[in-house]
């Protein structure tokens, strides 16, 4: 028998696993002793908080950051064809989205591992969900440039693309940056376009708003460091 490679998911801030995922992310935890993890000490933390009585010196955990070596990341799932299962962990909600979990997905597809989803928070589709916009045609573009020029190019071509194809355009930024975001889109983007901001989701301080850019401009939600996703559509 050839294991499997389990996509758990894991909470988006802290809260209680067990209140925004099922019991089957649990339950698959707590039979795997292989892990995929962005970082060791919050993948330890969570896998402690969904299983206490796990004994954490019988995991084996590889790391996959911004320093990962792509020859050692390539032996990740080695373990599989000696038939055991491996989890691939996200620092926060699904792994592979808008995470660097989707190069071990597709190296298990290249390898004939079958690739197990498990259910959990998304905070791109739960923003999509609650903003009122297109849920038939949207897109994730991920984080925008940093350059100031460039920055406005891409959110007026992002303003056109939502109008053009009727969808919804979905991104995020970084916390700290969060608010010079909301200040740029108020001066960038027409008064008629919508814009939803959704933050710190499944937390006890959930934000999540759409008005139009006109409305906007009259409200100043504290975002600074939280995380958030902006939807635009015109």
């Amino acid at each position: 028998m050839i294991g499997k490679l389990y996509l758990i998911p894991t909470t988006l801030g802290e809260t209680e696993p067990l209140e925004v995922m099922p019991l089957s992310v649990k339950k698959v935890v707590e039979q795997i002793d292989y892990y995929i993890v962005e970082n060791e000490k919050s993948a330890r933390r969570f896998i402690k908080k969904i299983t206490p009585k796990k004994p954490q010196p019988n995991l084996t955990i590889k790391l996959l950051d911004k320093y990962a070596v792509e020859e050692e990341t390539q032996t990740y799932l080695d373990v599989c064809a000696q038939g055991f299962n491996v989890g691939l962990l996200s620092e926060a909600g699904v792994p592979a989205i808008a995470d660097p979990g989707a190069s071990i997905v597709k190296l298990a597809h290249e390898k004939g591992i079958q690739v197990v989803p498990l259910v959990g928070p998304s905070s791109i589709l739960m923003a999509m969900m609650s903003s009122g916009m297109n849920g038939q045609n949207f897109a994730f573009n991920g984080y925008l440039p940093i350059d100031k020029g460039e920055r406005k190019r891409a959110i007026k071509d992002l303003e056109r693309l939502s109008l053009d194809k009727n969808q919804a355009q979905i991104f995020i930024e970084t916390p700290y940056r969060n608010e010079k975001m909301l200040a740029d889109l108020k001066a960038i983007l027409s008064p008629s376009t919508a814009l939803c901001i959704a933050a710190d989701i499944t937390l006890p301080s959930e934000y999540i708003k759409t008005l139009s850019i006109k409305d906007w401009k009259h409200q100043q939600p504290d975002l600074h460091k939280k995380p958030a996703i902006f939807i635009i559509q015109k």
